[in-house]
């Protein structure tokens, strides 16, 4: 059994108050493998790129477990790009470019040696790409889980509405959820979401941490209050990896879990920001993992006394 992947691999130009790149390795699926990777193996990757792409950034992450064989090369083809300047407050950002190149023409083909998945992850991508993976599969899998933007609530609003029927974990914002829902409340959004089909709802808050819905349960995981935090580029991504990961390394899919999940998903993500791209997930050891998820304990751990 193994995780399935779907997402983009792509380039990025970043603009920070802390610094610029021109070109950096980037896209959701890449993300993802590099914080899922340091949990569970294999994880079969879907996605399209161009001949641009770098193929050491691929042999790397062959090594930690993660299969190409469902990315669709196209040779003369250039890779997806993005660019991006980010405010002072590092919340706000404007899109300077996005060229979808190859990313325009992506209709992916699942491989039968992809058929054996048993965890779902799927990148935000047009929802009915993401449709088509989960039709093509002739089992479904034990848990599927799914990003999404307010790009697609605006612009393909009926096919999200369809996959959302079809997955068990929707992940997005807060801005998204209240405008997926029509509800300010958050907590109101999160009921209204779940009849919409997903059994749970994770809002991710950024700096503010990370909710988790399921039926009246609710949990809250706080963000790490970190000292320096230069790029948050790809830390939504990272944080659905670190969770999808820990879900296929434990098989667990009940609620509790999913509450550790978060907490791991948290702590890869304040990984990610500390420098630009995936750069600083690439350095990471086990041992860092283990103590920065020791750091979300201690923050969280109290004990208080009312007599």
């Amino acid at each position: 059994m193994s995780l399935l992947v779907v997402g983009t691999m792509a380039f990025d130009a970043l603009e920070t108050p802390f610094g610029k790149v021109d070109r950096i390795i980037g896209g959701s699926a890449m993300y993802i493998a590099w914080s899922a990777s340091n949990f569970t193996k294999p994880i079969k990757q879907v996605s399209i790129i161009g001949g641009d792409f770098p193929e050491e950034e691929m042999t790397v992450l062959e090594k930690r477990g993660v299969q190409f064989e469902g990315v669709e090369v196209v040779p003369d083809g250039k890779s997806f790009f993005w660019s991006g300047r980010y405010h002072t407050d590092l919340n706000t950002r404007d899109t300077l470019v996005t060229d979808l190149n190859v990313l325009a023409q992506f209709n992916p083909q699942l491989p039968d040696s992809y058929q054996d998945c048993e965890f779902l992850m799927l990148g935000n991508l047009a929802p009915a790409v993401q449709i088509s993976v989960i039709n093509q599969l002739k089992t479904r899998p034990k848990l599927i889980v799914m990003d999404t933007m307010n790009y697609w609530m605006a612009s393909a609003l009926d096919d999200l509405k369809k996959v959302l029927t079809m997955v068990d974990v929707l992940m997005v914002n807060d801005s998204e959820a209240r405008e997926l829902s029509g509800e300010y409340s958050l907590v109101k959004a999160a009921l209204k979401i779940q009849q919409m089909g997903p059994k749970y709802l994770i809002i991710k808050k950024g700096e503010h941490g990370a909710l988790l819905f399921h039926s009246k349960q609710v949990f809250f995981a706080p963000a790490l209050p970190l000292e320096e935090v230069f790029d948050p580029t790809g830390a939504g991504d990272t944080f659905a990896g670190g969770f999808i990961g820990h879900i296929a390394r434990t098989r667990d899919i009940s609620f509790n879990n999913m509450k550790t999940a978060i907490i791991v998903g948290s702590a890869l993500a304040s990984f990610c920001v500390e420098k630009f791209g995936p750069s600083r997930l690439k350095e990471i050891t086990a041992k860092d993992i283990e103590e920065r998820i020791e750091e979300f304990v201690d923050l969280v751990d109290f004990d208080i006394s009312l007599v």
